[in-house]
């Protein structure tokens, strides 16, 4: 409990709201290279720049009026010195190739433009005529930076050296089934002892490879860096925590959006260039973090997944299935997967397995890293969303929160909604450290780009009357009872704001536990199709759509007419898209979560059926659309009916 409770405080203090940022001005720019050289002769083309097209972008950086800075103007603008000129650049190198010296060196003397030079220790500490283990392949040592090469550039005043890891550019272990992944942020599988490293081992071996090439640089009279650029643009807090400690302030990363007064040194966001773009994809990028569009803005083409369908005991079997899920996703042309991390094999609503590694539920199977790696690397899903509930938790016998689960008053008629499923108390603190303890285990778990908060975000209006919700009640100033709440309208309405805060607050607070690994985490949620369409269901549901869109990044309604017995599904679905559209924005942040699935009596939806409601969705405005569940079992929906609809760019809504 009280590493839970350090690490909440960590976090509290270190990650900024993008919201409240979103409108502030871009304080610089930072622009990242790795090789100089024509990309016939370059050890990783896609990334090698020509040195003509670098003198080009030189040149045009200059003519736009951007002002090359130095790590110690920014620094200085940081301690309040001395503010950075408008339209600030630093320029940056990864990797320390020896084109750095030999074609960009002069271009940066030429136009008095400062850089910080990244570089990998482990490819510098060889003799000459060594080779270099460059990403699992040999390559001469005179392909990188010579230490002669590095002093030079450095007693010119223009070039600071900073730390690329002395190590950690490379892929380690990372499951059972033999991923490679970013070594700064993996812990480490070890096959022998069928297990992974600890937090105390997997922070030491991050402190020691930092601390290593440090060292390297002294040895080498090459003054400590202050920069640290994080391979693959990966890094987590614990990683950021060390380089601070080893005198490293400033991260660079490869995250998206604008450097602001607020985005924090050790975030700093890069553009990266990449060989083939031209000055108007400069400019396009340039124009972008400046006007602060990001990624968020893509239409997005979402399949719900659920893990359920590919888990089979033989692990043969199961790599079979995930194989055919992977064929399935490049099939249906999607760019976004909402992946389920929990398991419910007894089907009572409340997950009471996980496919992750964690020390709180058993492990149904280690899986969720597995086939979001696969997911992320074999096909061309761009994000990837954990499906994870937020109550519905069935906790061990053994475990302290086991009964602190939500209490339900009993309706005096026959009125009562049922939510259909077990959840834990919202206002048991013991659930709540449960909860947050599964959560630190799946961020730590695998690589993601969002959570997707299952419906149980809700609490009824007969919920909760536990020993736990009672007290909160009284709290909050209300009566103890629910019947008495319920018997004043103005008490209702109150206690109905209330809840809906108190779960978003929750849902939030465990989104930035998660953004401690994951630091560019996006949230979505499920939301109930009634609470759209009706008003009066907000206190049904403890859901409000206004709430969701304030505070999550997605909101995915349940445009779901079969399961709310809509006579006509048509209208159904067009009564949807004209409420979401009277919120300013908001089909920028709805996704219409269609079902391929009627429950009622377990038929499929038939796939022309679901390409002709994407199409209409589309045709209205709508810019995220999901479908849920994706069958790989009966191939359903069929990827050739639904893809040409998928492919289709949607109707983007006009900002109000």
């Amino acid at each position: 409990m009280t590493r839970i409770i350090a690490f909440i405080a960590i976090y509290v203090l270190c990650f900024t709201s993008s919201i409240a940022t979103a409108s502030l001005p871009t304080e610089l720019t930072v622009i990242s290279y790795h090789e100089i050289a024509d990309p016939k002769d370059a050890l990783i083309p896609q990334y090698a720049v020509s040195p003509t097209n670098f003198v080009r972008q030189m040149d045009w950086l200059k003519n736009q009026g951007y002002h090359f800075v130095s790590v110690d103007q920014v620094l200085a603008a940081r301690a309040g010195k001395l503010p950075l000129p408008e339209q600030a650049v630093l320029i940056t190198f990864d990797d320390g190739y020896r084109s750095v010296y030999t074609n960009a060196f002069p271009i940066l003397k030429l136009f008095n433009a400062p850089a910080v030079v990244a570089v990998v220790g482990s490819w510098l500490d060889q003799t000459k005529g060594e080779v270099v283990n460059f990403d699992g392949r040999s390559v001469s040592r005179q392909e990188m930076l010579s230490w002669d090469q590095i002093k030079e550039m450095t007693s010119s005043g223009l070039v600071e050296i900073g730390s690329h890891t002395y190590g950690l550019h490379d892929g380690i272990l990372a499951n059972p089934q033999g991923n490679m992944e970013p070594a700064a942020t993996t812990r480490l599988y070890l096959p022998a002892l069928k297990r992974y490293e600890d937090e105390e081992t997997y922070k030491k071996r991050i402190f020691t490879d930092l601390k290593k090439n440090n060292e390297l640089l002294r040895q080498h009279g090459i003054r400590a860096p202050r920069v640290i650029a994080w391979p693959y643009g990966n890094y987590n807090i614990e990683t950021r925590v060390i380089a601070e400690k080893l005198g490293m302030p400033i991260g660079l990363t490869l995250d998206d959006g604008p450097n602001t007064v607020s985005t924090p040194l050790w975030g700093l966001r890069r553009i990266l260039v990449e060989g083939r773009m031209q000055l108007s994809d400069l400019d396009r990028e340039l124009a972008t973090r400046i006007a602060n569009i990001s990624d968020n803005d893509r239409p997005q083409k979402i399949m719900h997944v659920d893990l359920d369908y590919i888990y089979d005991p033989d692990p043969a079997q199961q790599e079979k299935n995930l194989g055919h899920l992977l064929d399935r996703i490049q099939a249906m042309g999607v760019n976004t997967v909402y992946l389920q991390a929990f398991a419910d094999p007894d089907a009572d609503g409340a997950a009471d397995m996980v496919y992750f590694p964690n020390h709180v539920l058993p492990m149904r199977s280690d899986l969720f890293n597995r086939a979001s790696w696969q997911i992320r690397t074999r096909t061309q899903v761009k994000r990837i969303f954990a499906w994870m509930p937020l109550l519905a938790w069935k906790l061990p016998a053994t475990n302290p929160a086991y009964k602190d689960v939500v209490g339900t008053e009993q309706a005096s008629s026959g009125d009562h909604l049922n939510m259909g499923y077990p959840r834990l108390s919202l206002f048991s603190p013991r659930a709540k450290m449960a909860v947050r303890e599964i959560y630190q285990d799946l961020a730590r778990g695998a690589p993601i780009d969002g959570i997707l908060f299952h419906d149980d975000v809700t609490l009824s209006d007969y919920e909760d009357a536990s020993s736990f919700g009672i007290a909160q009640n009284q709290a909050w100033g209300l009566p103890a009872k629910i019947s008495d709440i319920r018997k004043n309208d103005d008490l209702l309405g109150r206690w109905t704001i209330l809840k809906i805060n108190a779960l978003d607050r929750f849902a939030n607070e465990l989104a930035d536990m998660v953004r401690a690994e994951q630091p560019n985490l996006l949230t979505a949620r499920n939301l109930y199709a009634q609470v759209v369409l009706n008003p009066r269901s907000e206190v049904w549901y403890a859901q409000s759509l206004d709430n969701s869109l304030a505070n999550y990044d997605f909101t995915a309604i349940m445009a779901m007419p079969y399961m709310e017995k809509a006579e006509d599904p048509k209208a159904f679905m067009q009564e949807i898209v004209s409420k979401v559209k009277a919120y300013p924005n908001a089909m920028r942040k709805v996704v219409f979560e269609l079902q391929a699935v009627n429950w009622r009596n377990d038929q499929k939806i038939p796939s022309a059926e679901l390409a002709a409601t994407i199409q209409s969705l589309y045709d209205a405005g709508a810019q995220h659309v999901a479908y849920y569940p994706d069958d790989p079992s009966k191939d359903h929906p069929d990827p050739a009916i639904i893809r040409p609809v998928f492919d289709r760019k949607p109707n983007m809504p006009e900002l109000r």
